[in-house]
């Protein structure tokens, strides 16, 4: 009686596993860059949270993007950081911090 049930109640099993397993959010990544616009000259530093990766090639390619907007070419990536070494930065970057 039991053994026709066993066949559905292992693929449950296994869908919940499966759900339970899987994170329910990414760790937060974080970077901190400096920018500089010309005519005339100005620069700054910013602190952004990244969508597409940890890593300081994806952090270069997604801040370039979202900064080029605003006319701010990229001049490089400090470090690509979580949200444990996220406080600090806040006073550095000021009207930067978590724009783009």
């Amino acid at each position: 009686m039991f053994k026709q049930y066993s066949y559905p109640l292992r693929l449950v099993a296994i869908a919940v596993t499966l759900a339970l397993a899987s994170p329910v959010a990414a760790a937060e990544c974080y970077a901190d860059y400096k920018a500089k616009k010309d005519n005339p000259l100005r620069l700054h530093y910013g602190v952004v949270a990244l969508d597409n990766g940890c890593s300081m090639d994806s952090a270069r390619t997604e801040i370039s993007a979202r900064i080029a907007k605003d006319g701010w070419k990229l001049l490089n990536v400090l470090s690509v950081f979580d949200e444990t070494q996220l406080s600090g930065k806040e006073a550095s970057a000021g009207q930067f911090y978590l724009r783009y």
